[in-house]
């Protein structure tokens, strides 16, 4: 008998009706319709294709550093790329070749480990290696994407091809990889001396900590920076300094993070997101753009 629904159809890797709170960094909203981590490119194709025929939607969660779940829940099908398969890291030479579900601070560690030096200037980003090659991932110190030589994809028709390097554009904050599910990436870097890595590893580990939260709050960033301006910067001289709506706040480190305190709710957040933005473009003209995704 063909399955009735996608948890009978793969028993063994979907969930249904599975909390994602504890997947993001905000730690709060609701469920996810299906849960699914498929254990093989394989496995992941036929989520896919039941997907496509089902006409369900389908989001990637990495490490949900940017994410924030609505108190509802999210319908469709959530994919966590968490096996093997999809983490796997290997150096060869001056390339690093890194599965998309791989966490970008293993693989800035594995290249440091060869004296391969590029991505160190990445330390302090939570992110997935697929989630910060599709956003180009840093700042003025250095973006993943100018080591980026070719990235292999699950394209539309839920096939397993590569996009090599004429292919791929990388702007501030974006890419043009707009495939489904971005499955590997491989880099080429530099080799440099040992103790020259890990001194901008420190730098950078130092700097970007000092602007953020603290590591045991529950928190996320909020908007893109414009050009040549700071989000921060501009929230600040709004006014907005420490801002409160029910249990979300601004941090006292940056304001353009917001601080999830206990019982939040996912519509305060959103409250308190549009509350700024609306402020900040009263105050300066500045309509800023919305880095946090809202599932």
């Amino acid at each position: 008998m063909f399955p009735m629904n996608l948890e009978e159809a793969f028993p063994e890797i979907v969930r249904a009706r599975q909390p994602l709170a504890p997947f993001t960094s905000l730690k709060i909203g609701g469920p996810a319709e299906h849960l699914a981590e498929p254990r093989s490119v394989e496995e992941l194709a036929g989520i896919m294709r039941w997907a496509a025929k089902e006409k369900l939607p389908v989001r990637v969660l990495g490490v949900g550093s940017n994410v924030l779940v609505r108190d509802a829940g999210v319908n469709g099908i959530v994919l966590r790329l968490i096996s093997p398969a999809f983490s796997k890291i290997g150096v060869e030479g001056r390339k690093v070749r890194a599965g998309g579900g791989a966490d970008l601070a293993a693989v800035i560690a594995a290249a440091a480990k060869h004296h391969l030096a590029g991505l160190e200037t990445l330390v302090g980003i939570s992110a997935t290696i697929g989630g910060a090659v599709r956003v180009n991932a840093g700042d003025r110190t250095g973006e993943i994407g100018q080591y980026v030589r070719r990235v292999e994809v699950l394209d539309s028709r839920h096939a397993a091809v590569w996009r090599e390097h004429e292919e791929l554009s990388f702007r501030e904050n974006r890419s043009n990889l707009d495939d489904p599910v971005i499955l590997t990436a491989e880099f080429e870097l530099e080799t440099d001396r040992d103790d020259a890595i890990k001194k901008r590893m420190l730098k950078a580990w130092i700097t970007r900590k000092a602007n953020l939260p603290h590591s045991f709050e529950a928190s996320a960033r909020l908007f893109k920076n414009p050009r040549g301006l700071q989000a921060a910067q501009l929230i600040e001289s709004s006014g907005l300094s420490k801002t409160q709506v029910g249990g979300a706040s601004l941090s006292e480190q940056n304001a353009n993070y917001i601080v999830a305190g206990p019982n939040t709710a996912a519509r305060d957040v959103l409250r308190l997101i549009d509350l700024v933005r609306s402020k900040v473009r009263e105050q300066s003209g500045v309509n800023l753009e919305q880095d946090i995704l809202v599932w």
